[in-house]
């Protein structure tokens, strides 16, 4: 069974909340390498979502 990148946006989304947690975290305690990782974490959850749209994309096409 397929999953049609569900399992890709799932991990998108969890990646972009764990990264803009980490990015709020630094921010208030001035960590520059905190939101640094938060920025890298929610720009990864982007990728994962745009391999999520395209495996949709090519599910459907099947």
């Amino acid at each position: 069974m397929k999953d049609n990148g569900f399992s890709d946006k799932m991990k998108s989304a969890v990646s972009k909340t764990k990264g803009e947690l980490k990015d709020q975290i630094g921010n208030a305690t001035n960590d520059t390498s905190l939101q640094a990782e938060g920025k890298m974490d929610k720009l990864k959850g982007e990728a994962q979502e745009k391999i999520g749209e395209l495996k949709d994309r090519f599910s459907d096409t099947e």
